[in-house]
């Protein structure tokens, strides 16, 4: 008869190995990405505003806070010194002024675009030191991360 409690032993562990994993990955990629990158680190919420606007060009400042569980003053301080960096712009919305939307400078969109490549370029190099079986069982966890990260980012979730 099989164990009831196996698959919740096996829920655990997963998880487990992903909070331990996840974030080690992370920031090795962010630190190969600072040996190289020419321009200065950003920190991580500006970062991730710039991505999600970058994404969803035009959402507004509110929006943008949703998205990234933050409260609206504190993303709208961020929207204020990425603006004052050159990388955001805010325009106001014709229908009410009180709105903003955001939309990334081409400046931002460039440094994005080679910070990305280099996060690339270095995973792209790690992963030729796997084994084809990991590299296979890596393309198949793909689907199951995304399913695992928009369930993370959903209300309910």
């Amino acid at each position: 008869m099989p164990d009831p409690t196996a698959p919740g032993q096996d829920i655990d562990r997963v998880a487990s190995a992903l909070v331990a994993v996840l974030p080690a990955l992370h920031r090795g990629l962010e630190r190969k990405v600072a040996q190289e990158f020419p321009h200065p680190r950003l920190p991580d919420g500006q970062m991730a505003l710039l991505f999600l606007v970058e994404e969803r060009e035009g959402i507004t400042v509110r929006e943008t806070a949703e998205a990234l569980l933050m409260k609206p003053n504190n993303v709208s301080a961020l929207v204020s010194q990425l603006t004052d960096r050159g990388l955001l712009e805010r325009r106001q919305d014709p229908a009410d002024k009180r709105v903003a939307h955001l939309y990334p400078t081409a400046t931002a969109r460039e440094r994005l675009a080679a910070a990305r490549a280099l996060k690339e370029a270095h995973l792209a190099g790690s992963l030729h030191f796997l084994t084809e079986g990991e590299l296979d069982a890596l393309g198949a966890a793909l689907g199951a991360l995304t399913s695992l990260n928009r369930h993370l980012h959903s209300p309910i979730g």
